[in-house]
C-alpha cells in the first residue's frame, strides 16, 4: 500500500486550511476584543456583551449553517466543470439567506424579553438589549458575506477569507473605541457600542468581499453580479434541505454548552469561572480541526464533482488521520501546560486548580472532538447532512448531557462531581459522535463505490 496519495492530499488540505484557520482566529479575536474593551468601562458592560453573545451567536450560526450547504454544491459544480451553473447556485443561496434572515432577525429582536422573565438586573438587561438591537443591523451583511465566502471557498479559493477576516479585525478595534467611549461627538455607549461596532464590521466585510468578487480574475469570470437569477423554489428547497441539518447540528452543539453553563450556575461563581476558562481554551484549540474540516469539505466535494471517488476517500481518510495526529499533540501540550494556561486567565487558587483539572479532561476529549468535526465535514462534502444532525442530537443531548447531569448533579452512581461530571459527559458524547460518524462515512464510501462501478453519477444533482 502506497502512502504517497495520502501525503499529497494532506499537503493539499493544509494549503486550503491555513487561510481558513487564520480567518477563524481573527473572528475569535474580535469577540475577545469586545469583551476586554467593554470590561474597561464596567463589569456590567462586560457581562452585557457576554450575555448578548449567548443570544445572538446561536441564531446567526443557524443562518450560517444553512448557507454552508453552498460549499459542497459549488465545489462539486467546479470539479465537474459545470461553471455556468455556479452563479445560479450562488443567487439561490442569496435568496435562501434573505428568507431565513427574516425569522432570525425577528427572533433576535425579541430575544431580550427572556431577560425580563429571568428577572435579570435592570441595568444589565438594558445594556444587553441595546447590544442586541445594535448588532441586528449587521446580521443581513454577515449572512450575505457568508454566501460569498462559501462561493469563494467552494472554488478552493480560501485566501480572501483570511484577508477579509483581518479587515474585520482592523475595523473592529477603532469602531469599538469610538462607540464605547463616545468620540467625535458621538454618545458614549459603553458595552452597547460593541453591538453597533460589530454591525459596522459585518458591513465592511461584506463590502470588501463584494469588491474582491468583482475584481478577482478567478471569481469575476463566474459573473455572479452580471445578472441576478430569479428565485427558483425547487433549487432553494434543495439547498435548504442540505443546509438545515448542518445548521441544527451546529445549534445542538452550541446550545449544549450554554445549557451546561446554566446548570453549573447554582454551584457558584468560582465553579462557573473555572468551567468557562476550560471552555474558552478548548474553543481556541477547536479552531484547528474545524478549519481542517472546512478544507476537507471543499476537497471531497471537488473530487466527487470530478468523478474521482477514490480521491475523495483518500482526502477524507487523510484529513481524519492528520486531525488525530494533531489532536494527540495538542492534547499532550494541554495536559502538560494546564496550570500555566489556567494562570493566564486567573490568579484565584481555587479557580486555577479547578480549571487545570478540567483542562486535563479537555485534553482527553480533543481526539474524539477532532474525529467528529472532521468526519462531519467529510460527510458534508458527500452532501450527506441529515445523518450528521441525527448523530449530533443522539450523542450530545441523549447521551452526553444525561451522563453529565447524573455524574455532575446527583449521587446516583458516584458522589456528585460538579463540573467534572459534565466534562466526562462531554467526553462520552463526543466519543459516541466520532464513532457513529466514522461508521456513517464508511457506509457512504461503499455507496459511492457501488455507484462508481455501476457508472452512475457519484452525487445527486444540485
Amino acid at each position: 500500500m502506497s502512502f504517497t496519495p495520502y501525503f499529497a492530499e494532506t499537503r493539499h488540505l493544509l494549503r486550503l486550511c491555513g487561510p481558513i484557520l487564520v480567518a477563524q482566529v481573527a473572528q475569535t479575536t474580535m469577540s475577545f476584543v469586545d469583551t476586554v474593551m467593554a470590561g474597561q468601562i464596567s463589569a456590567t458592560d462586560m457581562a452585557a456583551v457576554a450575555v448578548a453573545t449567548s443570544f445572538w451567536l446561536p441564531i446567526i450560526l443557524l443562518v450560517q449553517g444553512v448557507v454552508m450547504a453552498l460549499t459542497p454544491i459549488i465545489s462539486q459544480l467546479n470539479g465537474a466543470r459545470r461553471h455556468p451553473e455556479v452563479a445560479g447556485a450562488v443567487h439561490q443561496g442569496f435568496w435562501l439567506t434573505l428568507m431565513v434572515m427574516v425569522p432570525a432577525w425577528l427572533a433576535l429582536y425579541f430575544s431580550p424579553q427572556v431577560l425580563h422573565w429571568m428577572d435579570v438586573e435592570p441595568l444589565l438587561a438594558e445594556k444587553t438589549t441595546g447590544y442586541l438591537h445594535g448588532i441586528l443591523w449587521g446580521m443581513p451583511a454577515y449572512a450575505l458575506y457568508q454566501v460569498l465566502r462559501n462561493f469563494s471557498e467552494g472554488l478552493s479559493h480560501t485566501r480572501p477569507t483570511m484577508v477579509i477576516g483581518f479587515i474585520g479585525l482592523t475595523v473592529n478595534v477603532p469602531a469599538n473605541y469610538v462607540l464605547i467611549h463616545g468620540k467625535f461627538g458621538l454618545p458614549q455607549l459603553g458595552g452597547v457600542g460593541c453591538g453597533y461596532a460589530s454591525a459596522l464590521v459585518f458591513w465592511a466585510m461584506l463590502i470588501a468581499m463584494v469588491v474582491y468578487t468583482q475584481r478577482s480574475s478567478l471569481l469575476s469570470r463566474f459573473g455572479v453580479f452580471a445578472a441576478v437569477t430569479a428565485p427558483d423554489l425547487a433549487r432553494i428547497g434543495r439547498i435548504f434541505r442540505l443546509g438545515f441539518p448542518i445548521a441544527m447540528a451546529i445549534f445542538c452543539e452550541v446550545t449544549l454548552f450554554t445549557v451546561v453553563a446554566l446548570l453549573l450556575a447554582p454551584l457558584g461563581a468560582d465553579v462557573v469561572a473555572g468551567h468557562q476558562i476550560a471552555i474558552n481554551f478548548s474553543s481556541l484549540i477547536f479552531m484547528l480541526p474545524l478549519s481542517l474540516g472546512m478544507a476537507l469539505t471543499i476537497r471531497v466535494g471537488h473530487s466527487l464533482g470530478e468523478g474521482m471517488a477514490e480521491q475523495a476517500k483518500v482526502a477524507s481518510v487523510s484529513g481524519i488521520v492528520f486531525g488525530c495526529l494533531l489532536a494527540v499533540c495538542t492534547a499532550l501540550a494541554t495536559a502538560l501546560s494546564r496550570y500555566w494556561i489556567s494562570g493566564i486567565y486567573t490568579d484565584n487558587d481555587y479557580v486555577l486548580e479547578l480549571a487545570a483539572s478540567l483542562l486535563l479532561l479537555a485534553s482527553l476529549y480533543q481526539i474524539s472532538d477532532s474525529v467528529q468535526v472532521i468526519g462531519a465535514a467529510a460527510l458534508r462534502g458527500y452532501k450527506d447532512t441529515q445523518m450528521i444532525f441525527y448523530i449530533t442530537l443522539l450523542a450530545y443531548w441523549l447521551c452526553g448531557l444525561p451522563v453529565g447531569m447524573v455524574l455532575g448533579l446527583t449521587d446516583w452512581l458516584v458522589p456528585a462531581m460538579g463540573p467534572h461530571g459534565f466534562w466526562i459527559g462531554f467526553l462520552v458524547g463526543l466519543t459516541i459522535a466520532a464513532i457513529l460518524l466514522i461508521r456513517r462515512l464508511r457506509k457512504i464510501y461503499e455507496r459511492v463505490h457501488h455507484r462508481n462501478i455501476a457508472g452512475l453519477p457519484l452525487v445527486d444533482g444540485v
